[in-house]
């Protein structure tokens, strides 16, 4: 290991213990409200927007499959890896933040569009991001593992750790779904698309706020993008680094 990816592996367990600590008293108000809010909710609406995102991110996911230029650095150095992703996020940070600008701009229903064209921008980043890293974006199972990156970057604190676990011990989540490209539905989709929702709903609001829609979508999404980025960037060095640490 050299000195950069010790660099690397000092970052990563700092991020490790940002992951599994508990719950601060804040997530647990905003956790209690949003609960209250979602029981309010008929059974009936949680599924149809359960299943439009489940749908919603399948397409993506093959569609990003596909679209997805490979890059080849098999043997790239982390550092090389690290400056390209650095490279690609600003990119789509611009984008998803010109998207966000566009939208709320155009007020409730223009604001609506905004989640399906932000969460297709999140995944295509996050395919990019995993071919950098040297996974084949082709095998399913590591959709799946995208699929989980996801889930960690916007999960509820009180079910991070768990997330967190899913991804760094991958040898053994995988062994949860079968060989097949339809082991995808074992995800637990309602609770998938509870805790996206509830990670983006009040930003998402304000960005329905006449004359603040612009500026707030611009700004959330920038963000957004920038925290998905950072998790993923410490999901795949683990991943590159852990693989290593077998090779030796």
């Amino acid at each position: 290991m050299n000195t950069y990816d010790e660099k690397v592996f000092e970052e990563l367990k700092k991020w490790e213990i940002e992951m599994t600590k508990r719950p601060t008293l804040w997530n647990k108000a905003t956790k209690s409200i949003q609960t209250k809010i979602n029981e309010k909710i008929p059974q009936k609406v949680h599924d149809v927007v359960t299943a439009s995102m489940k749908h919603m991110i399948k397409a993506t996911l093959v569609g990003s499959e596909y679209t997805t230029k490979r890059t080849n650095q098999l043997e790239a150095e982390l550092r090389e890896r690290d400056e390209k992703l650095k490279e690609r996020l600003a990119f789509y940070k611009k984008t998803a933040a010109v998207e966000g600008a566009g939208t709320g701009a155009g007020g409730i229903l223009l604001g609506l569009a905004d989640f399906p064209l932000l969460l297709g921008i999140k995944m295509k980043f996050l395919f990019e991001a995993a071919s950098i890293y040297g996974l084949d974006v082709k095998d399913y199972r590591e959709r799946i593992f995208i699929l989980h990156v996801f889930r960690l970057a916007f999960s509820d604190p009180h079910k991070r750790k768990e997330a967190f676990e899913k991804v760094v011990f991958w040898k053994e989540t995988i062994h949860e779904f079968p060989e097949h490209p339809g082991a995808i539905d074992n995800i637990n989709w309602q609770e998938l698309q509870q805790d996206y929702r509830d990670h983006i709903d009040l930003i998402k609001m304000l960005q329905m706020v006449p004359g603040l829609g612009a500026i707030v979508g611009a700004y959330a999404n920038y963000h957004f993008l920038e925290d998905l980025g950072e998790v993923a960037q410490n999901c795949f060095r683990w991943r590159v680094l852990m693989e290593q640490s077998r090779d030796i």
